[in-house]
């Protein structure tokens, strides 16, 4: 997940561990380690942990944030004191990131607003243990009209139907579109069947006069821009 660097994890069990909440308070939430901000999405720990101890042990047992975004929803509500109510709360500060990212796109340029599109794209589709491709629909004014999950694929590949997605566009009736795609492999490089479809989809979307801009790969941390790289 494209996150802001979080502040050095306060020591499990110290007065600081024991306050996210007034922590978040005095110094914003920028200032609160990762765990303590699971702890305040958590609300509490469970007998004998405090929800920072909990979030900790989150963090630990699937490597990070990204991990535990990613994790099944059986093996999160596998560890001790997450049940469905807090399973549910994290990923509705995760939806609610994702949707607060779309109405500012909506409202502005996406190509003034790079680095927004990439996290958008990392929180929509960094998690997902297949690989997704998806498509921004925009306005004349580069503004976000709509996002679609057009094709669901396997660990390593997606078939995606250019008619398809220009059946969308039109629908959509959109002036130009991102494409965007994640690699649940880690590895953010385009391979050459990724770039062959990116041909392919230009060739299909200029007959109807709607550009593609970019085509944004998402992996792990990482995003590759075919715009950026000089491929479009």
């Amino acid at each position: 997940m494209f996150m802001p660097a979080s502040s050095p994890l306060p020591k499990s069990g110290g007065p600081i561990a024991q306050r996210p909440r007034e922590r978040m308070a005095d110094g914003g939430p920028a200032s609160l380690a990762d765990a303590e901000l699971l702890a305040v999405l958590l609300g509490t720990g469970r007998r004998g942990r405090s929800a920072f101890e909990l979030g900790c042990e989150l963090l630990e047992r699937f490597d990070g944030l990204a991990g535990l975004f990613a994790a099944p929803r059986a093996a999160v509500l596998a560890v001790p004191g997450v049940g469905p109510a807090r399973w549910a709360a994290l990923r509705a500060g995760l939806e609610l990131a994702r949707r607060s990212i779309a109405e500012d796109l909506r409202r502005r340029d996406a190509l003034a607003s790079p680095e927004q599109v990439g996290h958008y794209l990392a929180l929509s589709l960094q998690h997902c243990p297949h690989e997704v491709f998806a498509v921004l629909f925009l306005d004349a004014r580069n503004r976000l009209l709509a996002a679609e999950e057009l094709f669901r694929g396997t660990l390593s590949q997606t078939v995606v139907y250019p008619r398809e997605v220009a059946r969308r566009a039109l629908e959509r009736n959109a002036a130009a579109v991102i494409l965007a795609h994640n690699h649940p492999s880690g590895l953010a490089e385009p391979s050459q069947a990724d770039r062959l479809l990116t041909e392919a989809l230009k060739r299909t979307l200029q007959c109807l006069d709607i550009p593609v801009l970019d085509h944004l790969i998402v992996a792990g941390g990482r995003r590759y821009s075919f715009a950026e790289h000089g491929l479009l």
